[in-house]
């Protein structure tokens, strides 16, 4: 029976992760983490990793899928992920000493906020406008960006994909396939370095619930990758408002729970 309830468990946040991940380039941290530590009484800082973890695998697979169908901005974003990556150690680092209910929080208003962003006001950028920026001005916002994004995706292991797809549309002004496509490129980094920082600082996690996670979010996010790619930008900007809206409000559930 337990197990059981541990398959269902995951397979509900591996669900809500591969979705969110492949729709909108969320991290899938933000779904694993809190459902976890509720339901299955996970450690805050294990369930984070675990996360973590889940995202390495679903990303890839994501990016995969956008880079096929030419969505994806691997050059231009090396300095973001470069920063991202330095950052989200740190963030890592300094997670390990705060209290687990500081690291029990998450960035559901954020999600809420930024969703609201994408329904009503659709991102419209075109690829010829993407390529039209300053290459001095790509990089300046980039290690800005990504300095704020990684030390966010460290320190609560939610929230990184979210605000990599805030700064790549809304202040590197990259089209909406491409954002997506290359914040999933850039978080299966990200979510490597955060969890094996978190497994290395606070040890091995339940084996049972990481495979579970990796293997469903592995799932769904591949599902939702191909689906959005062949939407139009449009009903793309839709989904991700509507993902990220659902996301904050079951989180936000979840955590009235505890």
């Amino acid at each position: 029976m337990e197990l059981l309830i541990k398959v269902l468990v995951c397979f509900l946040a591996g669900a809500g992760a591969g979705i969110g991940t492949g729709f909108a380039g969320m991290s899938a941290a933000a779904v694993i983490g809190p459902i976890l530590v509720t339901f299955l009484g996970i450690p805050a800082y294990e369930a984070v990793g675990i996360g973590l973890i889940s995202d390495v695998l679903a990303s890839a697979v994501s990016a995969y899928t956008y880079k096929k169908n030419g969505n994806l901005d691997i050059k231009n974003s090396l300095s973001l992920m470069i920063s991202v990556l330095v950052f989200t150690v740190i963030g890592s680092f300094t997670a390990s000493f705060l209290p687990e209910r500081t690291m029990g929080g998450t960035m559901q208003v954020a999600l809420l906020f930024v969703g609201l962003r994408f329904l009503l006001k659709p991102v419209t950028t075109t690829k010829e406008q993407m390529t039209s920026i300053p290459k001095r001005e790509r990089l300046m916002k980039s290690i800005i960006g990504g300095s704020i994004v990684g030390f966010i995706c460290g320190f609560v292991g939610a929230g990184g994909g979210m605000m990599m797809l805030f700064v790549l549309t809304s202040f590197l002004g990259y089209q909406m396939h491409m954002a997506v496509g290359t914040s999933v490129f850039i978080m299966a980094f990200t979510a490597l370095t955060g969890g094996v920082s978190h497994f290395v600082i606070g040890g091995i996690p339940n084996l049972t619930c990481l495979i579970l996670c990796v293997a469903f979010t592995l799932l769904w996010a591949r599902i939702a990758a191909r689906i959005a790619n062949k939407s139009d930008t449009k009903t793309l900007n839709r989904v991700v408002g509507v993902v990220m809206i659902l996301t904050g409000i079951t989180i936000l559930v979840v955590n009235s729970i505890k």
